[in-house]
């Protein structure tokens, strides 16, 4: 009958009449603690592998938002307030947009789908609120982008600077609207 005591203090890791031993419990600390930092920085590493693209929209994922002024084709100003959000994908040369902005009088709903290759932009934009779309075209790399977006009727020219977490775009037009200027933050 003594052995089921025994059996499982010995399951529990004592075993009656040892002392614990202060050097193998600090070295068990150390192991754990040992993995713990390994797990954690090998959490970290794969959780920020997608920062680790480089082409020219790696580091522009994320959701955006801030404001700017839009000037109407009878040249009054309004304020207008942004939201933005980016997708990037293909090694940081693809971007998938969606871009919405309103102020008093005026919104749109913007959407891009943009490939890089070697410094050149191509892709499709669509506006969902006056159901038109057509091509993007440009240049970019290291932050910022010209484009040129066309479509029927409509054709804008769209310049896009990102600094870090900061972000200006300027939407040039022949439309309803003259000249969107946006500073955009990273959320």
């Amino acid at each position: 009958m003594g052995h089921p005591r025994v059996y499982r203090a010995a399951v529990a890791g004592k075993h009656r009449g040892n002392k614990p031993n202060p050097t193998t419990e600090f070295f068990a600390l150390t192991r754990r603690l040992t993995f713990a930092a390994v797990a954690f920085f090998l959490v970290a590493a794969s959780g920020s592998a997608g920062y680790a693209q480089s082409g020219p929209f790696a580091g522009m994922a994320g959701n955006w938002s801030g404001g700017g002024t839009i000037t109407l084709d009878d040249g009054s100003t309004e304020r207008i307030r942004c939201r933005a959000s980016y997708a990037v994908g293909a090694g940081g040369n693809g971007l998938n947009q969606s871009l919405t902005c309103a102020s008093d009088s005026y919104k749109f709903n913007l959407a891009s789908n943009v490939i890089a290759q070697a410094g050149t932009l191509s892709g499709t934009w669509s506006e969902s609120i006056r159901n038109v779309s057509g091509n993007l075209d440009g240049r970019g790399g290291g932050g910022n982008f010209q484009v040129m977006a066309s479509g029927p009727g409509f054709t804008a020219s769209i310049a896009l600077t990102t600094r870090g977490n900061k972000q200006s775009v300027v939407i040039r037009s022949q439309g309803t609207f003259r000249v969107t200027s946006i500073s955009l933050s990273r959320r």
